[in-house]
């Protein structure tokens, strides 16, 4: 036994109605099949994550060590914050689960996500505070739910100058437009080949699981560039954004010609003019060849450049050169004709609102036109994107019409369903034995939850009442029978007849009962609301039911 913490050993039993689990604090109960892999320490609104280890071994000593401590389905993970309990197989991964309801059902929880990663976005902040404390640095961490999104898919943190916004799957489109917050991508989010080209890189993360925490590891990627993976305390806040060792060798090498390295002591070999020749040569025929390059005109032209640049070279090799040059100043010539047309093309696809067209179009220019743009097809590129943004946006709005259209018809239907089962509760009042009533008041209950503001105020105040029926029936037969033996009792002592506790009994032939006792309605059992001898009818303690009223005076006429 582990006081303070909640725990449970489960044992298999063959019992009619599914597998029961032994539960340290309340016995057999009702297994909760569903993996839940994570929680949150002290309370319902904790932000402080914990995931349960997998295996048996390491769960008794996870139990130790959390001894005092009590495990919640936070709020923050969307569940519905309720105490979670341990569970420890050893034929399966141990996890989470909610205790049993008070009726020995397991507890329905809306939750959606329960696995490993189910806590990541609680780890990113945890990991994010801790990075920055180290470098005396403040932001704000917010769990953004932006178009309706679950909580956890988008981590914001945002510094006094700009900010960074973490995708950790991909509900929501990451924004590469949005000044000052910078997109980091998680393993599974994708990002295309142009948004690489014209960014440079972009920034991942990936949590990895270690004992029972999630570490934070920061990724750099770029266009034919693997990967690179950096743990934060490798990572700065500079006024770039987020920057990694990966991250500076980029920009240098995007800023200056490489430098190659050689020892001290020894003299660097320079290339000779022929040789540097047969390698623009080979360089100019590999830039020709428009789906191997990115944007080939710019680098055809740097390297005609170099070519015309180059001395030393011998007459036959100046020769080849020339018409090098030559060949690709003719190419060059289509390639800004085939420039020219596809703006063109850009610009009536525009007009004609050709989505498909603008897009296509769009990559194609984004590759072979990056460099050196006039101002008018930097224009044409702009409403490209703006055509392309707003279509998005119009998808974006029309998809949360249909979803909140669904939703409205979903919470009708269920106002529907809760409306039929009040009005089969109130036709079949008193004929309904209490095992009966309780769960088509469960099912109103559930479907009233699932209808929200269609649920009227009178409605609520019927299904509050049967809920309040519901509770004080399940005491009730103990004590009905408590007031039926004490009755007899005092009924035998007076030597008179005691009148029948329940309304079903038979009428039976009995002496007449002395005038100069009193009866009152209370004397007699409710038909109704199966309300015992000696206690008010439910819901309105004040006023007893008409059939009670009815049953009474069959009873005790002269009363």
């Amino acid at each position: 036994m582990y006081d303070g913490l909640s725990t449970a050993i489960v044992y298999e039993a063959n019992t009619g109605d599914g597998r029961m689990s032994w539960d340290e604090r309340r016995g057999f109960v009702r297994g909760d099949r569903r993996q839940i892999q994570t929680a949150v320490l002290g309370g319902a609104d904790s932000d402080e994550p914990l995931m349960l280890p997998l295996e048996a071994i390491e769960l008794d000593a996870f139990r130790r060590r959390h001894e005092h401590d009590t495990f919640w389905c936070g709020l923050l993970l969307g569940g519905c914050g309720l105490q979670l309990t341990t569970k420890l197989y050893t034929d399966r991964v141990c996890h989470f689960a909610h205790h049993p309801g008070s009726d020995g059902h397991p507890h329905l929880c809306g939750r959606r996500a329960r696995g490993v990663s189910s806590a990541d976005h609680l780890y990113v902040k945890s990991a994010a505070a801790a990075w920055l404390r180290s470098r005396d640095q403040q932001a704000d961490v917010e769990f953004v739910q932006p178009e309706g999104a679950p909580i956890g898919s988008v981590v914001e943190i945002r510094f006094p100058r700009g900010g960074l916004r973490v995708h950790l799957d991909q509900t929501v489109e990451p924004s590469w437009d949005q000044v000052g917050c910078e997109p980091v991508l998680g393993v599974s989010v994708p990002v295309d080949r142009d948004t690489l080209i014209d960014r440079w890189y972009v920034h991942r993360i990936r949590l990895d699981s270690e004992g029972t925490a999630r570490r934070v590891h920061i990724g750099t990627e770029a266009f034919a560039r693997e990967t690179e993976w950096f743990t934060l305390d490798q990572c700065e806040m500079t006024e770039r954004g987020l920057s990694t060792p990966a991250v500076e060798q980029i920009v240098r090498s995007r800023s200056t010609r490489p430098v190659a390295q050689w020892n001290v002591g020894t003299v660097r070999k320079v290339p000779d003019a022929h040789a540097r020749a047969k390698m623009l040569l080979r360089k100019l025929t590999d830039a020709i060849r428009v789906d191997v390059v990115v944007d080939s005109g710019f680098v055809v032209t740097e390297i005609c450049r170099d070519i015309a640049n180059l001395t030393g070279v011998g007459e036959e090799m100046e020769a080849q050169l020339a018409a090098a040059v030559s060949d690709a100043e003719r190419w060059l010539e289509k390639q800004s004709h085939m420039r020219s047309q596809l703006f063109s093309e850009l610009d009536d696809a525009i007009v004609a609102s050709n989505l498909v067209q603008v897009r296509t179009l769009r990559k194609h220019l984004r590759a072979v036109a990056h460099h050196d743009r006039t101002d008018t097809e930097n224009e044409t590129m702009a409403a490209a994107e703006a055509l392309l943004k707003a279509h998005a946006k119009r998808q974006q709005d029309a998809a949360a019409a249909r979803r909140a259209k669904l939703q409205d018809e979903r919470a009708a239907q269920a106002a529907g369903r809760a409306h039929k089962l009040l009005g089969i509760l109130e036709r079949r009042e008193g004929r309904l034995s209490p095992e009966a009533m309780r769960k088509l008041v469960n099912e109103v209950v559930n479907e009233a939850s699932q209808a929200g503001a269609r649920i009227d105020s009178h409605q609520q105040d019927q299904i509050n009442a049967w809920k309040k029926r519901a509770d004080s029936s399940r005491a009730r037969p103990q004590t009905a029978r408590r007031a039926a033996t004490s009755a007899r009792t005092v009924a035998q002592a007076a030597g008179k007849a005691q009148p029948p506790a329940e309304a079903g009994h038979k009428e039976i032939h009995r002496r007449p009962l002395p005038q100069s006792l009193s009866w009152s309605v209370l004397d007699v059992s409710c038909p109704a609301c199966d309300a015992p001898a000696g206690m008010h009818c439910t819901p309105n303690s004040l006023h007893p039911h008409q059939r009670r009223l009815e049953w009474f005076r069959r009873r005790f006429p002269n009363a």
